[in-house]
């Protein structure tokens, strides 16, 4: 998984707000090197996430980041964002970033809409399948949860339902 940093859409009860601020605590890599270093553990994965904050703030990189994944694997690739499809296709460079998306799931979210499954945070997400690569019931199977446990024994959650218990 891929994290952006910075997001200004401000979408009430948002999961991630650590991720707004456009200047973000962590070191600042570009498209190449961290394409490097997904691409490094290629073999290991079925595709990459890309999310954030929002993604498509920063839509040269997404498109730089992509493409080079695309290009040099076979490895999957799907974004998050908060924009909407049509605002989406509305603007040449947020199209581009999504180009060699294999799937964008797309639109703000709303906490009255909460559903936290699919990779869908809420209701009103939609799905764009942009290749033949995935459908809506293969993103409908994906785990609520998923919990990765380094070497170290660093443990990191990811997903859309919060862990229980305590760890």
């Amino acid at each position: 998984m891929v994290w952006s940093q910075g997001c200004a859409l401000g979408c009430p009860g948002c999961f991630n707000p650590q991720t707004h601020s456009g200047s973000g605590a962590g070191v600042v890599r570009t498209a190449g090197e961290v394409a490097e270093e997904v691409l490094a553990d290629a073999a290991c994965v079925e595709g990459v996430t890309v999310t954030g904050g929002e993604p498509l703030e920063q839509p040269a990189a997404v498109a730089a980041f992509c493409g080079a994944v695309r290009a040099r694997s076979g490895l999957s690739v799907i974004v998050l964002s908060g924009f909407s499809r049509a605002e989406i296709e509305a603007d040449a460079a947020r199209s581009a970033a999504v180009a060699d998306a294999d799937v964008v799931i797309a639109g703000r979210y709303n906490a009255r809409l909460r559903l936290a499954r699919g990779l869908r945070g809420s209701a009103n997400k939609e799905y764009w399948l942009r290749t033949g690569r995935y459908t809506a019931g293969d993103l409908a199977a994906v785990p609520e949860l998923e919990i990765t446990v380094t070497d170290d024994g660093t443990l990191t959650f990811t997903g859309m339902a919060a862990p229980e218990g305590e760890f």
